[in-house]
């Protein structure tokens, strides 16, 4: 626009030039006359004609401007633009000097440009606020959408790390890359699911298989041992024989039990369990075998800590812990019971014996899984099993912890009844 403009100010010039040189001074003056009326008051073309002393002889503003000249062009404020005679436009004009010393000033009222060029900053500043504004929006919808279904798988994941293989990530039906990541994810679960599930029912099979012959097995070595009387060698093999039997039928008990209990849906709020009566009557069961070891027992005096469970479940998992606790700390050492409302109810069984490296904590949850200095200590590696599978049915957790030494082991449930 402002080379248009300028464009037409060389050719207005150039014209007047060249009627000046046909028709004299006269004919210049006539011809500006007419123009200056032929367009409207407040045109934009701006005529003025003056002496060589620069005095007006004819135009439509009242005097040569005082403005900034630039390369031939002067830009200066109209001052009497307009009707009101009180508007202050800018301008934009070219002298000429004709022959004989008359100077020429053609110009336009750029006020049009100025506004022009305001209003295409300030649509473009305003455009690139709404696109900001627009694209933060759209930013923050998309990535909370994203973050949605992120949320969502990594809730599924953490179900599924806590216990619950049946979980699957729910599909939003777009047919997205969520919804393709989401059934390969699916896809995933239900293989490691039937996998886990055959080499379970492997192992549970083979249990209870194997139960009613052991059983059968042991009743006849108990009655081997009983018509044994003169022979003292083979009554102390068949003692032998009878306590590894023995082993055997609480191995294969163990495992049957397990998984009972990693069948059984989550325990229902059917049956208030004190944690600190439990750790007393823990207390009063193995005292004994801890005062043969020399070691000391201590439980609170907790009475508030009331959660719902099954008992008898929850007295078979810790009397697995307490027996592991006495079983590896050292002689004239103390194993305590802890148990508490806050943050939420637990129970805690402490030692100060050898610990586990905690590079073994999840690994020692595992079906027969024993670490290296326990393998000349009596035991199957069943145990941390047995309470792992209680405490997922009771929606607790467990963890183990350094205790500074020797090992923590605390489990918490997930609310006070």
């Amino acid at each position: 626009m402002a080379t248009q403009t300028d464009a037409a100010i060389e050719a207005e010039i150039q014209a007047l030039a060249e009627h000046y040189e046909k028709g004299g001074i006269r004919a210049l003056r006539q011809l500006i006359v007419e123009r200056v009326q032929r367009q409207h008051p407040t045109g934009t073309t701006i005529f003025l004609l003056t002496n060589p002393a620069y005095q007006p002889l004819v135009g439509n503003i009242s005097g040569w401007p005082k403005g900034n000249e630039n390369g031939g062009w002067i830009d200066f404020t109209l001052e009497d633009a307009g009707t009101a005679g009180d508007e202050l436009h800018m301008a934009r004009a070219r002298p000429f000097l004709l022959r004989g010393g008359f100077h020429l000033l053609v110009g336009r009222d750029t006020e049009t440009l100025r506004v022009a060029k305001t209003r295409i900053i300030q649509s473009l500043s305003w455009g690139l606020v709404l696109t900001l504004v627009l694209g933060i929006a759209g930013g923050v919808v998309i990535s909370g959408r994203m973050l949605r279904r992120l949320d969502a798988i990594n809730d599924t994941s953490q179900h599924i790390m806590d216990g619950d293989l049946s979980q699957r990530v729910l599909l939003s039906g777009d047919n997205d890359e969520f919804d393709q990541l989401a059934r390969n994810l699916n896809r995933m679960l239900d293989k490691i699911e039937t996998l886990l599930d055959d080499i379970h029912r492997v192992s549970d099979n083979i249990a209870h298989d194997m139960k009613t012959p052991l059983a059968r097995l042991r009743a006849r070595l108990e009655t081997l041992v009983q018509s044994s009387h003169e022979d003292f060698t083979s009554r102390h093999d068949l003692d032998v024989a009878l306590r590894e039997s023995d082993q055997l039928l609480t191995m294969f008990n163990v495992v049957l039990r397990i998984a009972r209990i990693e069948a059984s849906p989550h325990i229902q709020p059917t049956e208030h369990v004190n944690l600190a009566i439990l750790a007393r009557d823990l207390i009063d069961l193995y005292e004994p075998l801890a005062t043969e070891k020399s070691l000391t027992l201590s439980c609170p005096t907790n009475q508030g800590v009331v959660i719902a469970g099954d008992r008898d479940m929850l007295f078979q998992a810790f009397s697995n812990l307490i027996d592991n606790a006495i079983k590896y700390a050292p002689s004239k050492s103390h194993v305590a019971l802890d148990t508490g409302p806050v943050p939420k109810p637990y129970f805690e069984i402490s030692d100060q014996g050898p610990g586990i490296p905690e590079t073994e904590h999840e690994r020692v949850f595992q079906r027969f899984h024993r670490l290296d200095q326990s393998r000349s200590t009596p035991g199957n590696g069943l145990g941390l099993s047995l309470v792992r599978a209680v405490t997922n049915v009771h929606s607790a957790t467990i963890s183990l912890s350094d205790n500074r030494p020797g090992l923590a082991v605390r489990v918490t449930f997930p609310a006070a009844w």
